[in-house]
Parts: C-alpha cells; structure tokens; sequence
C-alpha cells in the first residue's frame, strides 16, 4: 500500500465472554478483519482468550468491567460496587448508583487494579491499551480513577468515544441516540481529565453507528468519511494535500463472534441478550467481507493495533 491516509485499529471488544465469541474473534482476526483484541478478565472464556491470543500474536488490551458479572477482586464481592447477589448493578445500574453518590472510588480502583493484575497472569504482559466495558471509564469519577491507574501503570492508550457524524445519525433508535448522547458527553468531559494524567487515545472514534445491524460496508464507508473530514486530532485537515497530509489514527469498535448459545459464556449471569444476537455474526460477516478489505485498501487505510501508534 502506498503511504496510508489513517491508520486504523478495529478492536473486537468482549474477548473472553464465551467460546463461541472466543472462535468468531479469532476467525475474524485471521481474515484480517480486526487487528486488535479487548479482554474481559471476568468473562467465563478469559483464560482461553488469553491463550488464543498467545497462539496467534492476537494484540491484546483489557476491557475493563465494572458494570456486569463479578467482581475480580474477591474482598469486593460484597461492596458497593455490587447488589444483594453479588454481581455488578449492570450497565444503568452502575449509571444510577453513581448519580446516587452509592458508589466507593477506593473500591473502583481496587477492582481495576485487581482486573489489571489477573490481565497479567493470563497474558503474561500489561495491557497494550485499557477501555471500559459498556464505556464505564468515562462516567464521572471513575474517569480520574481510571487515569489514575493508568498513569500508575503505564498504559499508555484507551478510548474516548467521541463518533464524528453520531449527531447526524437519523437511524438509531431514540433510545439508543440518547444514550450515546450521554456517552459522547462523558467522554468530552474525559479528556481534560486524561491530559492531565498523559493518557493517550486515537485522533478519531467510531463504531456507535456502525453496531449490530447497523453495520454494512456503506456504513462503514460513511463512518470512515466522516473520520477524514474530522481529521487528525478532530481537526479539520480540508487545508492539507498530498503527501503533507498527515496520518490520521482511529479506532474502530467491533463485536463480532459466533453468537452465544444460552447458558453458556458471560461474566458468571450467563451470556446477555447482546452475546446471542445474530447481530454478532453479522458483524463478523461484513467484517471478513473481501469488499471491506479492498475499500480499506482503495482509501489507504492500513489496520494496526495499540502498540504500532
């Protein structure tokens, strides 16, 4: 490929939630359609991820959890991070705990450190970049957590979902547009905090609008304009031209895999409605699509991962 316009990292999120979303990631990392893998240490399928991961030098963060399944950090199982059974409140449950002032930031931080230090003895090495299950990572206070652990740490990557052309989105349901509203608000809110503590992240998010059934190559290529309009940094980039134009680098959110069967998979609930959708297949099918492949190569987009930013 010539010199690429954007270097693309397409993470495939929730590795590790069962066997069969296990096979669907690693089938689509060897179809070259993703090039980067999120781990979730809780999951049922983490220590088989981690090996997955060995065996085929799959690049390999940590999605961190704190909103579904248990806690990794045994002295938390009873906590105010969980409810009367001893799992997480779930993805508005942790919202609505949070708003309520219910929530210890100790505890969050010793549940994040607790899930970076079993990344570890599953992989062998710290994670190459660390985001938040259900965006978790950007809610108020558990930002300055995260960064905090981060910084500790040295990760030096995690994502800040901020989609150019979301606001423009006419077909996702009212709902859902809402929600990601929010998201894009906490994580704009997010980034002074990740500055502050030198926490890095791609110039430009996507993946709200290409989810599930909303991901075709048409979306996807929309999604990829509306990522060379914003250009480096978020920045306009209309005025350079030619070789002087500077890369972008992005992130691309996925989440294919073979669709969960019931009762088998999650992080100790079983696996969600979401991890059973055919929506996960589809994913993976337009992701593996050699039509993909060939627009990633006519628009100079060149997949990598964390580490090679």
């Amino acid at each position: 490929m010539p010199q690429p316009r954007m270097m693309l990292v397409v993470t495939g999120d929730d590795f590790g939630y069962c066997p069969r979303r296990n096979r669907g990631i690693v089938d689509c990392f060897l179809a070259g359609g993703i090039s980067n893998v999120s781990l979730l240490v809780n999951a049922s399928a983490a220590k088989d991820a981690a090996d997955l991961a060995k065996r085929y030098s799959i690049p390999i963060g940590l999605h961190a959890n704190l909103s579904e399944g248990t806690p990794v950090c045994q002295s938390l199982q009873a906590s105010t991070l969980t409810n009367q059974c001893g799992f997480f409140h779930g993805k508005m449950g942790f919202r609505q705990a949070l708003e309520r002032g219910q929530l210890s930031m100790k505890q969050v931080e010793l549940e994040l450190r607790a899930q970076v230090r079993l990344f570890i003895e599953l992989t062998g090495h710290l994670p190459h970049h660390m985001d938040g299950h259900q965006h978790v990572h950007v809610l108020p206070e558990v930002r300055d957590v995260f960064a905090q652990v981060l910084s500790d740490l040295r990760i030096p990557y995690t994502r800040v979902p901020v989609e150019p052309g979301l606001h423009s989105c006419t077909w996702l349901p009212a709902h859902l547009h809402r929600f990601y509203m929010q998201v894009e608000k906490d994580a704009l809110d997010s980034i002074p905090v990740f500055s502050r503590y030198g926490i890095r992240w791609p110039d430009v998010y996507l993946g709200l609008t290409t989810m599930g059934q909303n991901m075709s190559i048409h979306s996807l290529q929309r999604a990829l304009s509306h990522a060379f309009a914003a250009g480096p940094s978020g920045t306009t980039s209309s005025s350079a031209s030619g070789s002087s134009q500077p890369v972008i680098k992005a992130e691309l959110m996925v989440h294919p895999g073979y669709p969960s069967h019931p009762h088998e998979g999650g992080c100790g609930e079983g696996p969600d409605d979401f991890s059973q959708s055919a929506e996960r297949q589809h994913e993976l099918n337009v992701l593996k699509d050699p039509s993909l492949l060939a627009l990633y190569s006519q628009e100079r987009v060149q997949l990598c991962a964390f580490k090679d930013l």
